[in-house]
C-alpha cells in the first residue's frame, strides 16, 4: 500500500501554527513511508476564499519546503459531488430540514436547560410533504442533513487516541448542504479523501467527532476510510489555548527572521517523547517520525524555545546556504567570524556595519586614551597578513604590562564599539589595518 497523505486547508486566511503543524506531520509521515502529500484546496466556501490566500498559501509550504506532489481545489470537483450526494437521496442517507438558525439555536439552549446534550432531535424526519409544502411556501428553503446510523456504536483504532468508540445517538445528524447549495466540509472532505485514495489523515483532536460522523460517510459511500492519526492541540505557556497561537502564521515567522528548518524542527517533536533538536534536514526528520511518540498532552509552543533553536541552526549554517541574505560585500570569512554572535541570519547586517564602519565610539577616560595611542601605532607595526589580533595584544602587553580585560576590552570598544561581539582575532582582519589604526586615534581624541 502506497501511503497517501494530505493538507487541507481553507483559502481563507493565512497559514498558522497549528496549520504547518498538520502540514508538516502528514508531509513527514509520508515521506517515511515513501508515499505522497497532496495539497488540497478546500475552497467551498466561495464568499471567503480567495485567490490571494491559495497563492499564500502555496508559497508558505514552498518557504517551509513541505512541496507537496500534487494539487487538487474542492471548487473542481462540484460534480463528483452532485453524484455522490443523488445516490446518498436515493439510499435515503440524506434528508431536507427547515429550521432557522434562532430555531436551532433556541431547541439547544432548551435542551441545556434540561440537562441534556444539545444533539439535533431530527424533527424534519418525522414531516409529511404538506408540512414540507408549508414551509416552502413561506418562502423557507431546506438544508440537508447526513443520516446517522444509530443501531451500531461508531469504532476506530487512532494512531495516537488508541480504542475510540462513539455512540452516534450522542452526535447531531451534521448539515452538509446550505440552503443555497453549497457544501459544508463534512462530506466533500469525506468524498475526497474516498476519491484521492488518501490512506492516513493527521489532524487536530478537536476533529475527533468530526471523525465518527465521517466514518458513517464513508460506509455509505461504500469507500474504505483512511487511518486516523488526532494529535494534541497547540497551547501557549499560560496553559490555555493562546490567540496569539492562531495569529502566529508563516509570514509572521518570515519577518521575524526565523529560519524554516527551526520552525520544522520544533513542530516535528513538540508533544511528543523526542527531543527537540537543531536538526537542518527535515528528511532527517522523517526517519525516525512515528505516531508511537506523541503523548495525548497538550503540546506546549514556546516562541522563546523557538528562537534558541533558530540560534543553534543558523550556527550551523555554510555561507552558501546564506549568501544570497547577506551584505553583498561579506565574504565566507566575513560569516565565518560573525556567525556565532547572532541570531538570525539578519543579524549579519549590523555586525558588518561594524566592519565596515563608521561605528559610534565610547568616550576614554585620559589614561585609556594614552593606551590606545600606543595600541595604534602598535598596529601600524604588526603582520596584517598573519594573526594581526595575537600579534597586536602580545605586543601590548609587552610594552605597557597590561593583561586580561584592561588589555583587551579597550582595544575592542575602540575598534567596535561595542563590548561583547564576534572573536577579535576573525574579525580584526575583517575591519582591516587603516580602519583600526583610524578608530584607535578617533577614540583616544
Amino acid at each position: 500500500m502506497t501511503v497517501i497523505t494530505r493538507f487541507a486547508p481553507s483559502p481563507t486566511g493565512r497559514l498558522h501554527v497549528g496549520n504547518i503543524r498538520a502540514a508538516l506531520h502528514n508531509w513527514l509521515w509520508a515521506r517515511r513511508h515513501g508515499g505522497r502529500f497532496l495539497l488540497r484546496i478546500d475552497d467551498t466556501d466561495a464568499e471567503r476564499s480567495t485567490e490571494a490566500f491559495v497563492d499564500a498559501i502555496r508559497a508558505d509550504l514552498a518557504w517551509l519546503g513541505l512541496t507537496p506532489d500534487d494539487e487538487t481545489r474542492q471548487s473542481a470537483r462540484f460534480g463528483l459531488y452532485e453524484d455522490k450526494f443523488a445516490a446518498l437521496k436515493a439510499a435515503g442517507r440524506v434528508y431536507t430540514a427547515y429550521e432557522t438558525a434562532q430555531e436551532l439555536d433556541l431547541k439547544r439552549k432548551i435542551q441545556l436547560g434540561r440537562g441534556l446534550p444539545p444533539v439535533y432531535d431530527r424533527a424534519a424526519l418525522a414531516l409529511n410533504d404538506a408540512e414540507r409544502a408549508a414551509f416552502e411556501a413561506e418562502g423557507r428553503q431546506p438544508h440537508w442533513r447526513f443520516r446517522l446510523d444509530h443501531d451500531a456504536p461508531i469504532v476506530w483504532h487512532d494512531l495516537i487516541r488508541g480504542d475510540q468508540r462513539f455512540d452516534p445517538r450522542t452526535l447531531s445528524d451534521p448539515v452538509i448542504r446550505r440552503a443555497d447549495g453549497s457544501w459544508l466540509y463534512m462530506l466533500p472532505s469525506a468524498i475526497d479523501d474516498a476519491e484521492m485514495g488518501i490512506t492516513h489523515v493527521v489532524r487536530g483532536e478537536d476533529h475527533v467527532s468530526n471523525t465518527a460522523t465521517q466514518l458513517q460517510m464513508f460506509a455509505a459511500l461504500g469507500a474504505a476510510p483512511p487511518v486516523f492519526a488526532h494529535e494534541a492541540l497547540l497551547v501557549g505557556n499560560e496553559g490555555k489555548l493562546s490567540k496569539r497561537l492562531g495569529s502566529l502564521g508563516v509570514d509572521a515567522f518570515r519577518e521575524a527572521g526565523y529560519e524554516p528548518a527551526a520552525l520544522l524542527a520544533l513542530l516535528a517533536r513538540i508533544g511528543t517523547s523526542q527531543p527537540v533538536e537543531p536538526v537542518t534536514d527535515a528528511a532527517a526528520l522523517a526517519e525516525d517520525f512515528s505516531f508511537d511518540h506523541f503523548g495525548r498532552a497538550p503540546a506546549r509552543f514556546d516562541e522563546a524555545e523557538l528562537a534558541q533553536l533558530n540560534a543553534r541552526i543558523v550556527h550551523m549554517l555554510d555561507y552558501a546556504e546564506v549568501a544570497d541574505r547577506l551584505p553583498a560585500a561579506m565574504g565566507a570569512d566575513g560569516w565565518a567570524a560573525i556567525r556565532p554572535n547572532v541570531a538570525t541570519v539578519a543579524e549579519a547586517a549590523d555586525w558588518w556595519r561594524v566592519v565596515e564602519g563608521p561605528v559610534v565610539l565610547p568616550s576614554f577616560e585620559s589614561n585609556e586614551c594614552d593606551y590606545l595611542v600606543e595600541a595604534a601605532l602598535a598596529a601600524k607595526k604588526v603582520d596584517w597578513a598573519g594573526n594581526p589580533w595575537s600579534e597586536l595584544t602580545a605586543l601590548l602587553k609587552e610594552q605597557t604590562g597590561r593583561k586580561g580585560k584592561t588589555l583587551f576590552l579597550p582595544l575592542r570598544r575602540a575598534l567596535t564599539g561595542r563590548d561583547h561581539g564576534p572573536d577579535m582575532a576573525a574579525l580584526l582582519p575583517l575591519i582591516g589595518a587603516e580602519r583600526a589604526v583610524e578608530r584607535l586615534l578617533e577614540a583616544a581624541g
